[in-house]
């Protein structure tokens, strides 16, 4: 997980996350849309799984 991801992770989810596909943006936007803070968290945990 590097800097920049954790920034764009902090800033704006759904972008931090777009290459680890479809679903992940999606479910990353809805969490945003709910409030900004479960959309952080959400980001977070799909950048530091460490099985993709």
């Amino acid at each position: 997980m590097s800097f920049i991801r954790v920034l764009l992770a902090i800033f704006f989810p759904p972008l931090s996350v777009i290459d680890k596909g479809c679903g992940s943006f999606f479910i990353i936007f809805l969490l945003t849309l709910c409030g900004w803070i479960p959309g952080v968290i959400g980001a977070l945990v799909i950048l530091n799984n460490p099985k993709n």
